[in-house]
């Protein structure tokens, strides 16, 4: 089945070469992932229209971080949400629950699991669980007027499908966009 094969062994081969660098490099390139993800973020308030399309993609920098290592990944996420205070203070409430939590969570599944299923699994609940808090915790409209912010069954069904979708589509990216700039990183 699709979901229970293995994901690449290619991975954990460019992230024991990348544990090989030296810190500065490794530093460094996480820095580069935080400005890149931090500008990505902040084009929704930058840019009304367009912005809300590029914003998605700030996933794309955590999450490959975090694929190579999961502390300067943490590292990387923690380093964009101080740059979004300065650069986009708005987005710093979507930020954190929805866009990076899923790279970081998605990107260290690449380090503890092996099978694509408990990757796509991984990033699901991260994501359900950062809008479940937007929504039900901070009463944060996040899905706009279309979810109210009382709890009911049927939105929570709708949340968990969009998650697992949107899981599953951030893990295929995230092996395409690896194996296409593995070279450049290490």
């Amino acid at each position: 089945m699709y979901f229970l094969k293995p994901i690449s062994d290619e991975v954990r081969l460019y992230q024991i070469k990348f544990n090989h660098r030296k810190k500065t490099m490794k530093l460094i390139l996480a820095s580069i992932f935080a400005c890149i993800a931090a500008i990505l973020q902040a084009a929704g308030g930058f840019l009304p229209g367009i912005g809300y399309l590029i914003s998605p993609f700030a996933t794309a920098p955590i999450l490959l971080c975090s694929m190579l290592s999961i502390p300067f990944g943490v590292m990387s996420y923690f380093l964009t949400i101080m740059l979004l205070f300065i650069l986009q203070p708005t987005e710093l409430i979507v930020f954190p629950f929805t866009t990076g939590l899923i790279g970081l969570g998605i990107g260290a599944s690449f380090y503890l699991f092996r099978k694509r299923l408990s990757m796509i699994a991984t990033g699901a609940i991260l994501l359900i669980l950062g809008i479940m808090s937007l929504l039900f915790i901070f009463h944060f409209p996040i899905l706009g007027p279309a979810v109210s912010d009382s709890f009911s069954i049927l939105s929570t069904i709708g949340i968990f499908l969009f998650a697992f979708l949107y899981s599953w589509l951030w893990v295929e990216i995230s092996l395409v966009i690896f194996q296409r700039i593995k070279m450049i990183i290490i």
